[in-house]
């Protein structure tokens, strides 16, 4: 069940390489805060070994891959699908969708993106991100894809409504992490 290579039309959804190294270090440094390169080197490498142990394990393509541009292949950003474990009982569209209402963890899975500042404000995070989310609804046959993020994030937030998400605030103060959430539901049959 490895991802394959996802195309739109001015990008290509690739998984990483050790080759991504000083990208994902911009990209990670510019969403996220600096760390030291070791760090992400060995998370890259960790995330590259990823791929082939999660295939070999008939497991869902979690992980990150690579955003390029496709005329000038640059890693502009990185798009994924991760597990995402919170309170997702706690929000209103979860109890729209039937869901009980209940305060304990439960298992989805999380979008993310990351888009390098200089590429920011031209909507490549959403472009991306709906690859995603037309692989996962298309071919994986998610229920549902959420995203999270803080709430003075309102750039992420943008992208949650550009993606059509209904977006909710955790009613509660924790986890502090799970401040804005934008739930997805898979409508096709």
């Amino acid at each position: 069940m490895r991802m394959p290579t996802l195309t739109t039309a001015r990008l290509t959804i690739r998984e990483l390489t050790l080759d991504d190294l000083d990208g994902v270090q911009v990209i990670s440094d510019e969403g996220f805060g600096a760390a030291p390169l070791d760090e992400r080197r060995a998370w890259l490498e960790w995330t590259t070994r990823n791929y082939d142990a999660l295939a070999k394990l008939y497991q869902p393509p979690y992980g990150e891959r690579g955003v390029t541009l496709t005329a000038t292949g640059e890693l502009i950003g990185m798009v994924g699908l991760v597990p995402a474990l919170g309170p997702f009982y706690t929000l209103p569209s979860f109890q729209a969708a039937g869901e009980p209402q209940d305060r304990f963890n439960g298992p989805e899975f999380g979008l993310y993106w990351a888009v390098r500042e200089s590429h920011r404000g031209q909507g490549y995070a959403a472009e991306a991100a709906r690859a995603l989310i037309d692989y996962g609804f298309g071919t994986l046959s998610l229920r549902r894809i959420v995203a999270t993020t803080e709430h003075d994030n309102n750039a992420s937030i943008a992208v949650m409504r550009k993606l059509g998400m209904q977006v909710d605030r955790n009613p509660y103060p924790d986890p502090p992490w799970f401040q804005v959430v934008g739930v997805l539901l898979n409508t096709r049959q």
